[in-house]
């Protein structure tokens, strides 16, 4: 548990943008069900190498962030991590443009009106989106959430986070070393060592991944031992911040385009792929306020 004094900074908005909305989304293995004020992180910096805590608040149009750093971390980039949660929470794009393409289409609009702050909630890096995928696989998201928990506790970093202690998943140096873990499948851990590997080689670089085309990130991930079609999508899309990635891979956004623009059959990629042309540049924010603030109509 760490205990040195956090440090601040500050993340500028643009746009509509509602914190409890983020925090409250419900996504990976996030489940909260109140809200304090506080968006509580607890996350392997992008480097891989190290873990932090951050608390983060909004005030008006901004981020307050304090940053939890582990005993014997000094030299913390702090604006490097406010960089790093900005993109987690959605708030390093502009939410004008993004409001400006809601109220173009009848659909958006109404969910925008209905939820104006409302941005996805993201993976907190292309590493643990893939770790999340392995111990997640094949079993209910509750009880993927508790293996990550306990994993996160046994073998990663803990922080006091405004007054609640948040675990942070291993680093690939750390995940490496484990053999086995209660509750994890024996055929889990040489899936979660190759992730580490690999991790540890660059292959899971956010500004790797980011750099290339979304297709080829994502036929490149699936080379990972139980990273498929699915699961490669979920890394590239809900884990790079990426805001303008159509996923064809899960049905929940056919099934809410279905009911929300009044359809009597799911869309096919092709119907899916037209539809979504007036959504652009915001394609991947689109399919998720559609599940998300959708089914709230």
């Amino acid at each position: 548990m760490t205990t040195r004094e956090p440090l601040e900074i500050i993340v500028p908005l643009r746009g509509p943008y509602d914190l409890r909305e983020v925090a409250l989304m419900g996504f990976g293995h996030r489940d909260e069900k109140s809200w304090d004020g506080v968006m509580r992180l607890a996350f392997c910096t992008d480097d891989l190498e190290r873990q932090v805590g951050v608390e983060v608040r909004q005030v008006d149009d901004r981020l307050d962030l304090r940053v939890h750093l582990a005993p014997g971390d000094v030299d913390v980039d702090v604006a490097v991590v406010a960089r790093q949660v900005a993109r987690i929470v959605s708030a390093d794009h502009d939410g004008v443009a993004w409001a400006a393409v809601c109220q173009a289409d009848p659909v958006l609009r109404r969910l925008h009106d209905l939820a104006p702050g409302f941005r996805p909630a993201n993976f907190h890096s292309p590493y643990e989106a893939a770790v999340w995928s392995v111990i997640s696989a094949r079993r209910a998201r509750a009880q993927g959430i508790g293996l990550r928990r306990r994993l996160s506790e046994a073998h990663g970093a803990t922080f006091e986070i405004a007054g609640r202690a948040e675990s942070a998943l291993p680093t690939p140096a750390q995940l490496i070393g484990i053999d086995a873990f209660p509750g994890l499948p024996a055929d889990r851990v040489p899936r979660l060592h190759a992730i580490a590997e690999a991790a540890i080689d660059g292959f899971l670089d956010i500004d790797r991944l980011v750099a290339l085309d979304p297709e080829e990130a994502m036929a490149e991930l699936q080379t990972l031992p139980g990273i498929g079609p699915f699961y490669s999508a979920l890394i590239v899309i809900r884990a790079c911040g990426l805001t303008d990635v159509l996923s064809t891979q899960e049905t929940h956004s056919r099934e809410a385009i279905r009911d929300l623009y009044g359809l009597d059959h799911l869309p096919s990629d092709a119907e899916l792929v037209a539809r979504a042309e007036t959504w652009r540049p915001f394609r991947t924010w689109a399919s998720v306020t559609l599940r998300a603030v959708g089914a709230r109509l």
